[in-house]
């Protein structure tokens, strides 16, 4: 018998003993004097089983049979294997149909020998910043360069971005590597769908920031400020602020989110046998509405900052990759060991000498743009045009190495 059950048949011995009133027992059993009067009647009647509970020795009505323990563990050391209790309790539910509670879960694997494979740390203490009121206000960016595919495929980094209010995953994309490319298709997909953020929170990566210890350019000192990177070029356009972080825990929203990617998003992608990048992008956009739903928080303050892209601003040509090039005396520009051969329009027929603007966009396809207007071009075909001119020096390209040299005075086409 337990010791409060033992406590109680010392003080009704005292009752019926006369040396203790009934009032006094219930005060000393810690019940209503009403019930201290149905113990002493059950206990005269019963003896001392009559102060035992009544659930005992009895099954309990909400057990969990022994086949669907032995099933819940077979299935976690199969198919789940290395799924943690809660994204197990919840894989359970919606693809085998056994409905049980967390801590139902977590009590029959620990009875069988196996804990939880995600180990917590213990927490370290910071100072918590408050979430932005509004969604839409700062989006957190990080890459996250992980093993995703377990050696069954190839290593590859999730680059994406976390809304600081409501902790939901805006979009996110699997990538070979992280890199400018990747966060502007990234914030390419999350203006189209929800509008342009005010800011942006970000580490000090250098697709970010120009390295501090980089010297910088003559025009630069002149200036007084440093050239932005191809990333921070297109937010300037956008006029989207850019904040840095000076620690992985200030942006310690995105970080968590990563945690909890790469515990249950790996597990969902080993069930599912995915090999490829295709595959586990596809896996990660079906994921990434489940995640918001389990994950997300309401906002302090309804509705969205996001504002609408203006109709005059063209998305393909903020989000590209920008340089500066002289054109040929040929009317060609190169890029990248191709030439590009620009046509005449109405305004000009020969763009020689003049700078242009080459945007390399996301779809890996060149424009020419002088003066804000897009040239129209195609890619040159033949031998470079080579021009040389009355004193003889060579203007621009280079010679076919077969060919001899002109003794024209005459200004020559070589093709």
């Amino acid at each position: 018998m337990t010791t409060k059950e033992q406590t109680r048949i010392q003080v009704l011995n005292g009752v019926i003993e006369g040396k203790v009133t009934v009032a006094e027992a219930s005060g000393l059993m810690g019940v209503s004097e009403r019930h201290a009067w149905r113990l002493l009647a059950a206990y005269r009647g019963e003896g001392p089983a009559a102060v035992a509970h009544g659930n005992r020795g009895r099954k309990p009505a909400t057990t969990t049979c022994p086949q669907t323990r032995e099933k819940v563990r077979e299935l976690a050391e199969g198919p789940y294997a290395g799924f943690n209790h809660t994204h197990l309790t919840e894989m359970l539910a919606e693809r085998e149909d056994i409905h049980l509670s967390r801590s139902t879960v977590r009590r029959v694997l620990l009875a069988g020998g196996l804990p939880s494979p995600r180990r917590r740390k213990a927490p370290r203490r910071y100072s918590r910043r408050e979430r932005y009121p509004q969604e839409g206000m700062l989006l957190q960016f990080d890459g996250s360069r992980h093993d995703w595919l377990e050696g069954r495929g190839p290593y590859l980094t999730l680059v994406g971005a976390v809304d600081d209010a409501t902790g939901t995953v805006p979009f996110a994309l699997f990538r070979q590597q992280e890199d400018a490319h990747s966060y502007m298709l990234l914030l390419k997909d999350i203006i189209e769908r929800h509008g342009v953020p005010l800011a942006l929170y970000s580490d000090r990566h250098g697709i970010f920031q120009r390295s501090p210890k980089e010297p910088e350019s003559l025009d630069e000192q002149l200036r007084g400020r440093r050239d932005p990177t191809q990333f921070g070029r297109a937010l300037e356009e956008l006029d989207i602020r850019l904040i840095m972080a000076h620690t992985p825990q200030a942006k310690g929203r995105v970080e968590r989110a990563w945690g909890t990617f790469q515990d249950r998003l790996v597990s969902e992608l080993r069930l599912a046998g995915v090999t490829t990048i295709e595959q586990a992008n596809q896996l990660l956009w079906n994921f990434i509405p489940r995640y918001n739903q389990l994950f997300g928080v309401a906002p302090a303050q309804p509705g969205s900052a996001c504002r609408q892209l203006p109709s005059a601003v063209s998305l393909d040509a903020v989000l590209s990759f920008k340089y500066i090039r002289t054109v040929a005396n040929d009317n060609t520009v190169r890029f990248n060991g191709s030439a590009s051969q620009i046509l005449s329009n109405d305004y000009r027929a020969s763009y020689a000498r003049a700078t242009v603007e080459v945007q390399e966009r996301l779809d890996g396809s060149i424009v020419v743009v002088y003066q804000g207007n897009t040239l129209a071009a195609e890619p040159a075909t033949g031998e470079t045009v080579v021009l040389r001119a009355r004193n003889g020096r060579r203007s621009s390209g280079h010679l076919p190495a077969e060919t001899p040299a002109p003794t024209s005075n005459d200004l020559t086409y070589t093709l």
